[in-house]
Parts: C-alpha cells; structure tokens; sequence
C-alpha cells in the first residue's frame, strides 16, 4: 500500500476521492456545464506516487487540487495534490455515457505534497501551481463551487471514509499538458503564512 504524510505520521489511503467540475473558470474551459450535484469519482491506492511522469502512452494533463486527509469524522491534514488526467480518453469517455476509471484511476495518476495539521479556518486556505517558475493555477475556498465541509457531508452521504483517506476538491482554471522536463512546484498557504511546498520534474 501506497502511504502519505501528516507531519510525522504515515497513512495509507484506502482510497482517493475526488470531486469534479467545482470551479467555474475550470468548467468553462473544458466547455462543460455546470453540474446540478456534486461530482464524485475515485481513484486506488495504487494511484499514488511520488515522481511525476509525462509517459503513460499518450498526453496528460495536471490538475492542482487542495486535498485533504480524513480521521476521526473530519478531515485532519491539508496538503495539494496534482490529479493527472488522460484528458483525450476521459473525452472520449464522457461522450459515451462510460466510466472515467481509465482515465483518472491509472497507476501514478495522483502526486501529494506532505501534508499538514489544519489552520484555525479552512477559509484561510489558497494554493498555487507554477511551471518552471510561471505561474499556471491558484485557489482557494472562496472559489469552489462545493466548499470542503459540504464536499464531504455529500461523501459521507452514501460512503465510508476509513482514516487516511483523501478527498481531492477539485481544481481551478489553467489545467494543462505535463511535458517531460517541466518542473512543477505547489504551495499551499492560510491567508499569507506559507505551510507547506513540493516540486517535482517530470521525467
């Protein structure tokens, strides 16, 4: 089993769960609507790695989310996390009625910075991707569409959080094409207080 951090604990995931299409600009870039519900998909743990790969048989994409550990009835860590897509396939997919597993479940399709206790206020929560120094996506609470308490109220409506479970909130505009040697680096701070920041290089 694949494992996370929170400070100087390891989980392990017994699974990823995602939200999708919960940032407008985000929606409107993909040329979607917006959805009626939550938009909830999975990903394994067998999802999670720690190096960055462009190389899974055709072009992916990054999407930068504000992700969260589950424990004891709540979320307990925060951190960012990178959801790799097979944007093509999952296109393809979506317009056949079919599932996304294929394109968002695959083996290395979820990278996570270490993560960190909570602020006082989730509010005070932003992120932030740049790509060989420029900046290509930020976040925060304000803009989702489904904020991270009633994400998981929907969750836990219908499914179990075990401890180390992550839940992924879904990402903002400026998701884009992972090219082998860019380098990908995230922050995540409370209102201006830096907590944490991880990069990768894609091989």
């Amino acid at each position: 089993m694949k494992t996370i951090k929170l400070g100087n604990k390891a989980y392990s995931p017994s699974k990823i769960v995602c939200i999708g299409l919960n940032y407008v600009e985000h929606v409107e870039e993909l040329n979607n609507e917006i959805p009626d519900e939550v938009v909830i998909f999975s990903k394994p743990n067998s999802a999670i790695t720690s190096k960055l790969s462009s190389h899974h048989n055709e072009q992916l994409h990054y999407e930068t989310e504000l992700c969260f550990i589950y424990g004891a009835g709540n979320y307990i860590g925060v951190g960012v996390g990178l959801d790799l897509t097979k944007r093509l396939l999952q296109t393809e997919l979506r317009k056949k009625g079919l599932p996304w597993e294929r394109a968002k479940a695959f083996n290395g399709a979820a990278l996570f910075s270490e993560f960190v206790l909570l602020p006082k206020s989730l509010d005070s929560l932003s992120f932030q991707l740049s790509i060989n120094g420029t900046m290509k996506q930020s976040g925060n609470i304000e803009l989702m569409i489904n904020k991270p308490l009633e994400v998981l109220n929907e969750i836990t409506s219908f499914m179990n959080l075990v401890e180390g479970d992550i839940v992924m909130t879904g990402t903002p505009k400026g998701v884009g094409i992972v090219k082998s040697g860019d380098t990908f680096h995230v922050k995540l701070f409370s209102d201006n207080t830096q907590l944490t920041d991880e990069q990768w290089t894609a091989d």
